[in-house]
């Protein structure tokens, strides 16, 4: 990188809640935020926002007449973006780029309106201005009413942390100062919990006491199940007094695919984004991964290969949030991203409760935090704690 990127501010909606405090508090505790629920024909493990987070979306959906009609991962996503440029003071001054970008989109409408059209043979009037992919990103900036470029893209998994990317270069190049970037998905729909039961990797160990066995290696069989939430992080280039986190390495590759959905045994895309991101840094200095670990069995150890080839026996301490909110798709990587600074920022590990021997680091100065897509598109970004 040409220089570092400082994170001013950050904000997330998500089963954790939507201020940093809760948030916290909930990661320090070992229960998760699984609950069991019938979408459509089926139970399913999913993962939602609380009652107090509900309320609040539906307070800002009862806000406007504009806000009635929107998907709730728009919704989302306007939340958390008004947060996080409260956060970082950029309030009154709206000069600034926005890429939110998301997996899926706006699933829920789609459905909706989807089944409508079977059923009438005709569709409504914003069927679809409201489930286009930027969808999200425009909604923002006319929330914000900012005057900066407004980008929206899907990368699957890794999507928010390639906004991250993003954002990081048009910084790079000069032709922005400032800009907002994250990932919002609300996946919790019958069709895209049958598409991942159909390819055979969501959880259904209904009764066991962590049913998402994340970074667990020795389990028999996929644990991966949804949850809905978004993430927003505010990017000013170089380093400001207010950072809560230094940028000071990014990351990428992308595999040949074998299977629309396979990522190789030793992950090689994780191997070049993390050496990348890490550029020629001490790879000693390195004191925790959150890994992308979504609890699939090959997925898991394939990530967790790749680390140990990179590392060596100079392994960092390794942790993921996925056991205890679930996949989020698109907004994941984001989420993970909070996750390492809020570490950071206590200088406290969080570790997977039910997995032992991932280690224990002295100090949380340099984390690097990984996510990865179907087709093998992995972003790593190497997080410094300001000052350290």
């Amino acid at each position: 990188m040409l220089q570092p990127i400082s994170i001013t501010g950050i904000s997330s909606v998500s089963p954790l809640g939507v201020s940093s405090e809760d948030i916290w508090n909930h990661y320090n505790e070992d229960s998760h935020q699984i609950t069991e629920e019938k979408l459509g024909e089926q139970l399913s493990l999913v993962s939602r926002l609380d009652k107090n987070t509900k309320d609040v979306i539906k307070q800002l959906r009862n806000s406007s007449h504009h806000y009635k009609e929107l998907d709730d991962s728009v919704l989302f996503g306007i939340y958390a973006a008004r947060q996080a440029i409260r956060d970082a003071g950029w309030e009154g001054d709206y000069d600034f780029g926005i890429n939110i970008g998301s997996s899926r989109g706006a699933t829920q409408l789609f459905e909706k309106y989807y089944q409508e059209f079977l059923s009438t043979g005709q569709s409504s009037t914003l069927s679809s201005p409201t489930t286009t992919l930027g969808n999200i990103s425009s909604w923002v900036a006319h929330d914000l009413q900012s005057t900066g470029p407004e980008i929206s893209h899907s990368i699957t998994c890794s999507t928010a942390l390639h906004a991250v990317l993003n954002g990081v270069a048009w910084l790079q190049s000069g032709m922005a100062n400032r800009f907002l970037v994250g990932g919002s998905e609300a996946p919790l729909t019958p069709f895209t919990i049958a598409q991942m039961k159909a390819l055979k990797i969501y959880a259904s160990d209904v009764g066991a006491s962590y049913p998402c066995q994340a970074l667990n290696l020795e389990k028999q069989r996929n644990s991966m199940f949804l949850g809905e939430g978004a993430g927003v992080v505010c990017l000013e280039k170089g380093i400001h007094p207010n950072a809560k986190a230094l940028i000071k390495g990014i990351g990428y590759a992308t595999e040949v695919l074998k299977h629309n959905i396979s990522i190789s045994a030793e992950a090689d895309c994780f191997q070049k984004s993390m050496k990348m991101a890490i550029g020629t840094i001490p790879y000693d200095t390195i004191d925790a991964i959150v890994m992308h670990a979504p609890g699939t069995v090959k997925g898991d150890i394939a990530e967790y290969n790749a680390i140990k080839i990179l590392f060596g026996d100079q392994m960092p301490a390794l942790t993921t949030n996925k056991w205890k909110i679930g996949h989020t798709f698109g907004a994941s990587g984001l989420l993970s991203l909070e996750f390492a600074i809020l570490m950071q920022q206590h200088q406290t590990f969080i570790p997977v409760p039910f997995v032992k021997n991932t280690g224990k680091p002295k100090q949380l100065r340099r984390i690097i935090v990984n996510a990865v897509g179907f087709g093998g598109n992995a972003v790593s970004i190497l997080l410094e704690q300001p000052n350290g």
